[in-house]
């Protein structure tokens, strides 16, 4: 596995630049400034691509370049933040290019492509978990400055 995740910071493709990803996932990582960063983001739209690429200072791929993305060697793990209809697609694609793969919820559209993706998953020994986001609101992440700040 091609994967730079030895304790150093995973490097994330958000693919589909919709709702949820511009107001909680894209912003979050300004947060994860430890164990995560943003490397690339991935959409069919090529306004909104070339906007969110430029606003982050990270790569584009269109759709149709999702396979270069995932083989250039600069990401670790994608966040699929697509359609759920697309979901199972993009899961499996990840995982035979051997990235780990967090996906939106719900995972998949019945539980057929839920055991593809998991079985594509576990064929290629990477980690596929579903988003849940709830520790990146705004009052989680204040409770936890001040756990941390004693």
């Amino acid at each position: 596995m091609k994967n730079n995740t030895d304790g150093r910071r995973i490097r994330y493709a958000v693919v589909g630049l919709g709702y949820i990803s511009q107001i909680a996932v894209l912003p979050a990582f300004e947060h994860a400034k430890s164990n995560s960063t943003l490397a690339a983001v991935v959409s069919g739209d090529r306004e909104k691509l070339n906007t969110l690429a430029r606003k982050y200072k990270v790569r584009g791929y269109s759709y149709e370049q999702y396979a270069d993305c995932l083989n250039s060697g600069l990401i670790d793990a994608v966040y699929i933040a697509l359609p759920n209809y697309m979901h199972g697609e993009y899961t499996e694609a990840a995982a035979r290019a051997g990235i780990h793969v967090l996906c939106e919820k719900p995972m998949a559209m019945d539980e057929a492509e839920c055991e593809s993706m998991i079985a594509a998953a576990q064929t290629a020994k990477i980690k596929l978990m579903v988003a849940y986001r709830l520790h990146f609101e705004r009052g989680n992440l204040q409770a936890v400055e001040w756990v941390n700040s004693g």
